[in-house]
């Protein structure tokens, strides 16, 4: 008889939804990378304005500064926004530490019922080869009794035999 782990489903529901909070903390990463990105960006922007202001009509100043502070808070607003997206991404990692905790807990209790069934079955074994053993020395036993019989009717010694 084959194993059967008896919480196999459980095991299996456990590793589907452990595998789908893995796919949250994907996309959460790549909301905080995506953010990030759009920061650097902003930052390129900025410094790249600063730069087309030295060169730049005096009479434009006005509208390069106002854009460069719209631009910082652009930046601000999505300095905030990646605080929270890091915050959510922190509580997904701790859903899936947890997730992964109880797939570990049950992979190890598998693994210690699949241990004792194998012991279980050695014992099994070695008990029908103890049977086998006892049945053919009592076979042999009673065989070498009927001889022992036989040549005593024959009137045989049973020394010679």
């Amino acid at each position: 008889m084959a194993f059967v782990y008896r919480l196999e489903k459980v095991l299996n529901f456990r590793i589907q939804k452990k595998d789908e909070q893995v796919e949250v903390v994907k996309k959460a990463e790549q909301e905080v990378q995506r953010i990030q990105n759009e920061i650097d960006q902003n930052h390129n922007t900025v410094a790249t304005l600063r730069a087309s202001m030295r060169t730049a009509d005096p009479m434009m100043m006005e509208s390069y500064d106002n854009y460069i502070v719209h631009l910082y808070e652009v930046i601000e607003q999505l300095e905030q926004e990646k605080e929270i997206a890091l915050q959510r991404l922190r509580e997904e990692k701790e859903k899936l530490a947890e997730l992964e905790k109880g797939v570990k807990v049950l992979e190890t209790h598998k693994e210690k019922m699949l241990e004792q069934y194998l012991e279980e079955e050695k014992k099994r074994e070695m008990k029908m080869l103890d049977e086998v053993a006892g049945q053919k020395y009592f076979a042999k036993m009673k065989q070498c009794q009927e001889e022992l019989e036989e040549a005593e009717q024959q009137g045989l010694d049973i020394d010679e035999y």
